[in-house]
């Protein structure tokens, strides 16, 4: 037996979690064998009735036995609302010690596959998987034990009796074999097409601006009725189903008291000692044996959602197992070394970067620049730890930067992405990075950044929200917020993926200055630039073309290089350009 072996054997971390809180499940399960046995006190109360007081007509025995089977009522509903609470209490448990751990996974999930919003989804499987616990279903299933109690008893009062009751609970569960094969497959195609019909809504609301402007609205709204219909479909196949077999189940519980108290009179008829009270508690027992599993029947639904829930959630934490904390490491100097790196967009066989190479020191800036898909926001992302390396590494002060807890790392890096994403909140949330904001940091970055006139100007000054993704600022103003997030702190280490893609002659006059300060300050800056006006703060420039390095060092000498090239190109097709001006082909 090999180890790898022994290790699949073991219990998945899902299951480990929810195992954890088997103390609980085993109280529940007590009250749930306390509260089968009270169920039984009606069927007690009528022969005590008929045998007792009929005969002797006495009102206190009447009385003292409507006191207990109204006290068997009492502690039956108050045993069972106790049991719902631990169950309750028992989801609740699960659901705070996985929320962290599952939010961490789907987040690490989305950063693999380059973003998206599908692991959503995820945190309505986790609430899927509390609320079953203590629904109807799962209670069910604990009242089991105490069905399998009622048969053996059954049995006792009379074989042949045991028997009839062990059929009606086979065909039960034949019953919920084929609601399970036939609304099974239904059910799972209904959620996944709800979650797809969910995801579309959800990506058409963010687009609603592109969609309205160009008139798109009709046949987004065609595509979306389309899945939405689908779900529907699928959801009311598997309702037809399932309330046909449920039917058929509560037709052959009802059914099987009558059946197994009409042969309790039989066989007493054909000689069998059974009395007229057992032949009742016969068919009270027998009548019970199938009650969990019609229950079960009529929440097959719950069941499966259930299920399909703790699947997704498993293979996702199974996808991304938990990180144990790394010893901490001292805050970085900002030396920056890029060793060989090949790496290409998550999911993609296509490398986009290739062999790529260079390094900068405290405190320099180094301006990147390349044609369009030539590499330069995988860079970015590399250079962050967003985005592992397929091969070589990418080290900040001789450590691997993706392997770098971001918790610890993320404080001294700055990172503005090409897409400038903020948050719904206050300016001063999205410049403090929401965390716990030291308020002459924020007035800091955002005098850096030349905001500070405009925020002061504002009715509510830094407590100004900004609404979902910034939508109540204008693009250059989204832009800065983003810088000063990034630069908030006084990072060490600072990568600008186009930060003056959407500023005017004053905005970049305020990056160029910002830039400056921050070097002085001793922070490593990597800048992904299509405009010039960053090259005069710039200590070294890279040139990235096709995914490779084809130039690099100090800006002056790449400029100089750059030119050259230049001017061989021109002289190149000087020929070819004066001959299709004299009538030649080129």
């Amino acid at each position: 037996m090999t180890s790898a072996s022994a290790a699949n054997r073991q219990p998945s971390e899902l299951r480990r979690e929810l195992m954890r809180h088997a103390p609980l499940y085993r109280k529940a399960l007590f009250f749930s064998l306390i509260t089968s046995l009270l169920v039984l006190a009606p069927t007690f109360f009528m022969l005590e009735v008929y045998g007792r007081v009929v005969t002797s007509r006495s009102n206190i025995t009447l009385l003292m036995l409507l006191v207990l089977v109204i006290g068997a009522y009492v502690m039956m509903e108050v045993l069972d609302l106790v049991r719902t609470e631990v169950m309750n209490q028992a989801g609740l448990q699960v659901d705070v010690a996985l929320r962290s751990r599952l939010f961490n996974a789907a987040f690490e999930t989305n950063l693999r596959h380059g973003g998206g919003n599908g692991n959503t989804q995820l945190f309505n499987d986790l609430k899927t998987l509390r609320e079953f616990l203590s629904s109807s279903a799962s209670m069910a299933i604990m009242d089991t034990p105490a069905s399998l109690f009622f048969l053996v008893i059954v049995f006792m009062i009379n074989p042949w009796l045991g028997l009839m009751a062990l059929l009606g609970a086979a065909v039960q569960v034949v019953i919920a074999v084929r609601t399970e094969k036939r609304t099974m497959p239904t059910l799972t195609e209904a959620n996944r097409s709800a979650i797809e019909a969910q995801n579309y809504a959800n990506s058409t609301l963010r687009n609603s601006q592109v969609i309205e402007s160009m008139g798109m609205s009709g046949g987004i709204e065609r595509r979306w009725m389309g899945v939405q219909r689908k779900f529907l479909q699928l959801q009311a196949d598997a309702s037809d189903h399932g309330g046909l077999n449920n039917a058929t189940g509560r037709f052959i519980q009802y059914m099987q008291g009558s059946l197994i108290l009409g042969a309790s009179c039989w066989l007493s008829i054909k000689g069998d000692p059974m009395g007229g009270g057992m032949m009742i508690v016969a068919s009270t027992l027998g009548g019970r044996v199938l009650t969990p599993l019609m229950q079960l029947v009529a929440q097959w639904r719950l069941v499966v959602n259930a299920r399909d829930a703790y699947g997704r959630l498993e293979t996702l934490m199974e996808g991304v197992p938990a990180t144990e904390p790394g010893m901490p490491l001292p805050k970085p100097v900002g030396r920056l070394t890029v060793e060989n790196v090949v790496a290409s967009a998550p999911g993609s066989p296509v490398a986009i970067l290739k062999g790529v190479s260079f390094s900068a020191q405290p405190g320099e800036v180094v301006v990147v620049v390349g044609p369009s898909a030539a590499g330069k926001t995988t860079l970015a992302r590399l250079l962050t730890g967003v985005w592992p390396a397929a091969t070589g590494k990418v080290r900040l002060d001789g450590v691997d930067v993706y392997a770098w807890n971001k918790d610890e790392l993320g404080p001294h890096v700055g990172y503005l992405p090409q897409g400038v994403e903020l948050f719904d909140g206050t300016l001063v949330d999205n410049i403090g990075r929401f965390g716990d904001v030291d308020m002459d940091k924020v007035r800091v970055a955002a005098r850096l950044v030349g905001l500070d006139a405009m925020i002061e100007a504002l009715p509510k000054g830094y407590d100004t929200r900004i609404g979902e993704d910034g939508a109540f600022l204008s693009g250059g103003q989204r832009q800065r917020v983003g810088l000063a997030r990034a630069i908030y702190g006084g990072p060490r280490f600072l990568v600008l993926d186009e930060p003056n893609s959407s500023l005017d002659e004053a905005g970049e006059q305020a990056l160029a200055e910002t830039l400056r300060q921050l070097k002085a300050a001793g922070c490593t800056t990597i800048v992904m630039s299509h405009r010039t006006s960053v090259l005069a703060v710039a200590d070294k420039m890279l040139v990235l073309r096709d995914g490779q390095v084809a130039l690099f060092g100090p800006t002056a000498e790449v400029l100089t290089a750059l030119q050259k090239a230049v001017q061989s190109q021109q002289l190149a097709l000087k020929p070819a350009l004066t001959a299709a001006s004299t009538g030649g082909a080129l």
